[in-house]
């Protein structure tokens, strides 16, 4: 089933909404963790907690709508609705289903507090779309309905259409074998004759071929072989009466060779796709460098000025305690221009030391800097290497595939079985 949900305020609106009389029957399934025993009641509770909190949107409101003509009981619903609550980390909180009924459709809504009593703050609900389209795939394979083409596996597409992040999603993805049967017999729904079927199935990733048997086959992109007497639950002479005789195909090892032809062009332009793109990082990473280079060199240059003239200051404030005249040759008979030399003398090696540290201080903060550009130079690096070393491994697997021997006819397999049989 469909599963639709968002974050949403508004209790009295929800309420109401879900009240209706717009349609024509209204069951108020469940109310639970509430005190209040009513929608208006329990969804206006919600929002009373949640003025202890900065939450603004303290609700969670789903929609559950099964396929058309498909009688979905209250168990399944139920069922589907705690799945969903257990997804969203919203399990153990208060929660109200109704189910509505309209124009001959049955479908249900649950709507769950945000808000944790105990910790008075609201639940983080990320990636809820995903979560919700997950376990709306798998609602589809558990009850075996035709799932809908939007909501398929997307690595179930033809590969040669891929762009490369969808290539590298679609091998990050694990297909349930279950999707794959689904998909064939989605296929079959689908199609009324050879040609639609062999075109829907290209949509998909796969080819029809002639099996080993002289069945017919559906091979995916990647060399899986599937029956599609097992996939279909049909047999072989209802497959035939659709989609003629299975010797006119292509075997399954030329099969592969084919997909080997398709799939070795598409996955260069992957590798050039790839090229280009690292050629660009690096394009922006060198820009970078050396805007980072030059701002470090006139920083430097900044203080090593400032450092000069702050020196030049301090020098002309330290001449200025000598005197002259006869004052001054008291002082050096005195011993107080001894003093006062040893004092200039101190404050001239201590300004070099906070000089040094200052910029000791300046080039650690710049070497940080330029540190943590040239890991990121160096994670860009790795990636386009391992990019690049498994789009070339693809493309070796495709070209061993195109290279697998011919098949060797039925009959001439039989008779070397026989020879061997009858072989002492």
């Amino acid at each position: 089933m469909i599963l639709v949900g968002n974050q949403r305020s508004g209790a009295s609106n929800l309420a109401h909404h879900l009240l209706s009389p717009e349609n024509e029957h209204v069951q108020v399934y469940e109310i639970s963790g509430f005190a209040s025993d009513n929608l208006h009641g329990a969804f206006n509770e919600a929002y009373a907690i949640s003025r202890g909190t900065r939450c603004r949107q303290y609700l969670f409101s789903l929609s559950l709508n099964p396929p058309d003509g498909v009688a979905v009981s209250d168990q399944d619903f139920e069922r589907a609705v705690n799945q969903a609550g257990e997804r969203l980390g919203l399990s153990n909180q208060p929660r109200a289903i109704v189910f509505h009924e309209k124009e001959g459709r049955r479908h249900c809504h649950a709507v769950w507090s945000r808000i944790d009593g105990q910790s008075m703050k609201a639940i983080q609900l990320s990636y809820s779309k995903r979560k919700l389209q997950d376990l709306s795939r798998a609602l589809y394979l558990e009850h075996d309905w035709t799932m809908p083409r939007g909501l398929e596996n997307p690595a179930l597409r033809d590969p040669t259409n891929f762009t490369l992040a969808e290539w590298q999603q679609a091998k990050r993805v694990d297909i349930d074998p279950r999707e794959i049967k689904n998909a064939i017999q989605n296929c079959w729904a689908v199609s009324d004759g050879k040609a639609t079927f062999e075109h829907a199935l290209q949509e998909r990733g796969f080819l029809l071929a002639r099996g080993d048997r002289c069945g017919f086959v559906a091979v995916d992109y990647q060399g899986g072989v599937y029956s599609l007497t097992r996939s279909l639950n049909l047999k072989s002479r209802d497959i035939a009466a659709r989609l003629g005789d299975p010797s006119t195909l292509k075997s399954v090892t030329d099969t592969k060779r084919l997909i080997a032809a398709r799939m070795t062009p598409a996955l260069k332009n992957h590798i050039d796709q790839a090229r280009q793109s690292f050629k660009h990082s690096a394009a922006t990473f060198d820009r970078a460098k050396g805007d980072m280079t030059e701002r470090h060199r006139d920083a430097r240059v900044n203080l090593k000025s400032a450092h000069e003239q702050r020196e030049i200051t301090a020098a002309r404030e330290r001449a200025k305690r000598f005197r002259n005249g006869l004052r001054g040759l008291w002082d050096r008979v005195s011993g107080h221009h001894v003093k006062i030399k040893r004092g200039n003398e101190a404050e001239a090696i201590a300004a070099k030391a906070r000089d040094r540290a200052e910029r000791h201080a300046l080039v650690t903060r710049q070497l940080l800097e330029r540190q943590t550009l040239q890991a990121k130079i160096k994670a860009s690096r790795k990636r386009q290497a391992g990019l690049l070393h498994e789009l070339r491994s693809d493309v070796t697997r495709y070209l061993i595939m195109g290279r697998e021997p011919p098949d060797v006819p039925m009959e001439t397999r039989r008779r070397r079985r026989r020879a061997r049989s009858m072989s002492p």
